[in-house]
């Protein structure tokens, strides 16, 4: 007797079903190439748990070994503390929470990537940094509906790849980071 190869579909909940539709509607968006123009984006790669997230080198001025973290009280959460840079003093980031993705906690091999925007200088905290890739920004894909809460304002694109280029001009620009009247806030906190 022949066994079948038919697979039943099921109903599905409705937030699964919409997901899935918001995930299919994501890739079916027709892309056509675009004619390079030459120019590569040159982005320091850093990992957060299993995700690939690169910074564009304009932003980078260092990458610093996490010692002696500070933590301050009454702060975001998204805000670690603050750690002393050859007599700067500078608040580290977590963009895990930031992001509201789930955290891994800190080790020693932890690494702070020191990032500035005219007179914004920060930290933000990476489990790793492998290092500076050139990639053609022609080749940089909208984020899909589904990317674990990174909003995509926050976002240049993600390449084939899966790596997540964030968009640090908008990050450091994020009312929600800058220290207004001596606090630090974000939705609210502080």
């Amino acid at each position: 007797m022949e066994k079948s190869s038919v697979i039943e579909i099921t109903s599905l909940p409705d937030d699964e079903a919409s997901v899935l539709k918001r995930r299919a509607q994501t890739l079916a968006v027709k892309r056509l190439p675009k004619k390079s123009k030459g120019k590569i984006l040159f982005v320091a790669e850093f990992l957060l748990g299993e995700e690939r997230y690169g910074i564009e080198v304009q932003f980078m001025q260092e990458v610093y070994p996490l010692r002696e973290l500070t933590p301050l009280p009454g702060i975001p959460s998204f805000i670690l503390g603050i750690i002393n840079v050859r007599g700067k003093i500078l608040p580290v980031m977590n963009i895990r929470k930031f992001f509201d993705i789930p955290e891994k906690g800190i080790t020693e091999l932890n690494r702070v990537l020191i990032i500035a925007k005219g007179k914004m200088v920060t930290g933000i905290l990476a489990d790793e940094v492998p290092g500076v890739r050139g990639i053609n920004p022609d080749e940089l894909q909208p984020p899909m509906a589904t990317l674990t809460g990174i909003k995509s304002e926050y976002l240049l694109g993600i390449t084939a790849e899966r790596l997540i280029v964030l968009d640090m001009a908008r990050i450091l620009d994020d009312p929600g980071i800058i220290v207004n009247n001596g606090v630090l806030k974000k939705g609210g906190e502080g």
